[in-house]
């Protein structure tokens, strides 16, 4: 299981409370350059319309650049292919506790490529400090039993 990207930053911005996993809707060439590693999720989010659930600011630049047709978004909004039970779910969150739905991370799982998706809270300032604390702590630890 091959991890094509990855938003760190999310990780650290945000307390995940429930993960999905979910399909996403691609044009050929998009699939050819999340395979080779092009694909940034930073500043990505999900939102829930009509019933369907879509990617904003995922960023999947062209494949080959020259070949790509003139008027290729590289930002575009992509549908993420969930069920109508995760959906509710998930905007039930949304709107109700305040919450975020934001891309954890891409990956492949056999042929198809997968998004996890998370519905999150954000962090508060001593949470984040707190979070650098602990990062610190456990590197600091593993330079003590390195040494040894």
């Amino acid at each position: 299981m091959a991890n094509y990207a990855e938003n760190r930053k999310a990780r650290f911005d945000y307390e995940i409370l429930e993960k999905y996993e979910a399909g996403i809707e691609l044009l050929g060439s998009e699939v050819k350059s999340v395979r080779g590693g092009q694909m940034s999720l930073e500043g990505a989010f999900i939102i829930v319309r009509g019933g369907e659930a879509y990617i904003i600011n995922a960023n999947i630049p062209p494949y080959q650049p020259k070949n790509a047709p003139k008027d290729y978004d590289p930002l575009r909004n992509r549908k993420l292919l969930l069920t109508k039970k995760e959906i509710n779910k998930l905007a039930g969150g949304e709107k109700n506790k305040s919450l975020t739905i934001v891309p954890i991370s891409v990956y492949n799982k056999g042929r198809k490529i997968k998004v996890l998706v998370a519905l999150v809270k954000g962090k508060k300032k001593h949470d984040k400090r707190e979070s650098i604390k602990q990062r610190e702590t456990n590197r600091e630890i593993r330079r003590e039993y390195k040494d040894h």
